[in-house]
Formats: structure tokens, sequence, C-alpha cells
């Protein structure tokens, strides 16, 4: 008889397994990401472990909702799962690539839906438009808490450092099964760079310069986002994997294991106090019988 967690772990599988022109979750993209399908391979062959959901990193586009709306709870929100009304201009889960980045010949404001400013700003009604770069978030559902351990130990030692995990009181039958959030908020970062007027049209705040500048930070925010998942794809199949360890530690001519270093250690403090007392007796017999004692 299946558990919660296996019961669980079960139908997402099933759901992951869903060819890709049916597919459909509940991000608003609807899909997962190219960028994270190998890791979420792996985390899934875990026994004790299956994702639930997860974002591979994004550069996004973001317009607010307008001030009137986010007051008017009837409203409802653009955003799946975001706090007040507002939609999304431009998201990418990808690097901006070089040819819209460097090309000067290239309309970086169409690219992301703006028009270019007037030099006038926002006037009467506005919603603000937002350039933002988020890092990975990956949530995980553990199967006891010495996996929610292990998944935690290796996200925060990649450099995840926000990471934890909620739900970790046991459930009716005693289970425990912990969520665990995979996530860095420190080098995600929100900029204002334009408004919408009342017409709906988007306005950009910020010049040409300035706006390719932002999409370069991004950009290498991504680089940042794509060492760290990899790191804590390594990390977390360490954990896991004793063999893998072991071959790892093997291929390291300086690496010893604790155990056999403090047994080495001992056995060569036993070895010098032994010396120390040989030579010590031979000494006090050549002082005994006057013969002087011979110096290398």
């Amino acid at each position: 008889m299946q558990n919660r967690f296996d019961n669980k772990k079960q139908k997402i599988l099933e759901l992951l397994g869903t060819p890709d022109e049916l597919y459909q979750d509940l991000s608003p993209k609807g899909s997962v990401d190219e960028a994270i399908r190998p890791l979420i391979a792996d985390i899934n062959r875990i026994s004790g472990l299956v994702t639930t959901s997860s974002c591979s990193g994004r550069v996004s586009i973001f317009c607010e909702g307008r001030q009137k709306d986010i007051e008017d709870e009837t409203v409802p929100s653009t955003v799946s799962g975001g706090k007040g009304q507002g939609s999304w201009l431009y998201v990418s889960h990808l690097p901006i690539t070089p040819q819209v980045l460097n090309d000067p010949n290239s309309d970086i404001f169409s690219v992301f839906g703006l028009q270019r400013g007037n030099g006038k700003g926002p006037v009467a009604s506005f919603s603000f438009i937002h350039l933002k770069f988020e890092p990975m978030i990956l949530h995980i559902l553990t199967s006891s808490l010495e996996d929610a351990q292990r998944a935690i130990t290796a996200a925060l030692t990649s450099g995840f450092r926000e990471s934890g995990s909620v739900s970790l009181s046991p459930g009716k039958a005693g289970d425990i099964n912990p969520m665990v959030a995979v996530r860095s908020t420190g080098y995600s970062f929100d900029s204002i760079i334009g408004y919408q007027n009342e017409s709906g049209d988007n306005i950009a705040m910020v010049d040409e310069e300035c706006l390719r500048t932002l999409v370069g930070i991004a950009n290498a925010r991504f680089d940042i986002n794509t060492d760290r998942i990899s790191r804590f794809r390594t990390a977390l199949l360490d954990q896991y994997d004793e063999s893998r360890r072991n071959s790892q530690r093997a291929s390291k001519p300086d690496w010893e294991d604790p155990e056999a270093r403090r047994r080495r250690k001992r056995e060569e403090g036993l070895a010098r106090q032994r010396l120390m007392q040989a030579q010590s007796a031979v000494t006090e017999e050549a002082l005994s019988d006057g013969t002087p004692e011979q110096r290398p």
C-alpha cells in the first residue's frame, strides 16, 4: 500500500509524463522551463523527492495594475499567483540574445513593448513598468525530515541562501513530508523603466543606453543562476549517491577519509613517542658507560 508521499509523487510524475502538446500546468507559461528539465528529471529519480513547481529564472517586463484597481478587490488579477493586478509585457527564461542587446540598429524598446519617452513623465493615472530578473526557484516535496535536510544542505552550499522548508508537522497517518523551497533573492533585481498611461501606451522613462545596460546586467545574472543550478544538481546527487562521492574522493590525491586520517595521526604520534623513548634510552646508556654521544 502506497503512503501519502508516494501517491502524490505518482500523480505528479504522471502529469509530467504528459506529451508536450497536451501538457498544461498552473504557471503563466503553462509548462516546465527547458533550462531546468534535466534537473527536474534528476530530482524526480530520487525516491524520497519530487518537484511540485519550478522556474529556471527569468527576465521580464512587468506592468503594475493601476492603483485604483489594486485597491478594488473585485478586479481580478491578470498575474497568476501574484499580489494585486498587473501584466507581463515580456518574459524570457533565457538571456536576451546578443543580436537584440548589441545591435545598435535594433529597436530594443519595441522588443519589450515600449515606446520611447517624450521627456514629460507620467501624469494623472498611471502604472509603473518594471524590468526584473528573478533567479531559479524550485519547490521539492520530500518523504521525510532526512530527505528535506539533504535537499536544504545541497541548496545552501550551492548559493541558494534563502532556502528552507515548511510542513514539518506530522500528518494524520503520522508521516512528515516537508516541502523544501530552493531559492535565493540575493542576485535578483527590479528597476522601474517606464509607465503605462491612461490610454494604455507603455512609455519608457529611461534612455536606450540605460535600458541596454539593465538588460546586460540581467544577462550576467543568468550566468550566475546557471552556475548555481549546476552546483545544486551536483551537490544534491552527491547527497544520495555514495558511490559517486567515493569516486570523486578517490580522484583527489590529497583527499583522505576523516576516520582514516584520525587513525594515521594516532599511529604517527605513537611512532614518534616510541622513537623518542628509544633515543632517550640510548643516550642514558651512553652517558652511564662514558661513551661520547654520537651526533649526526
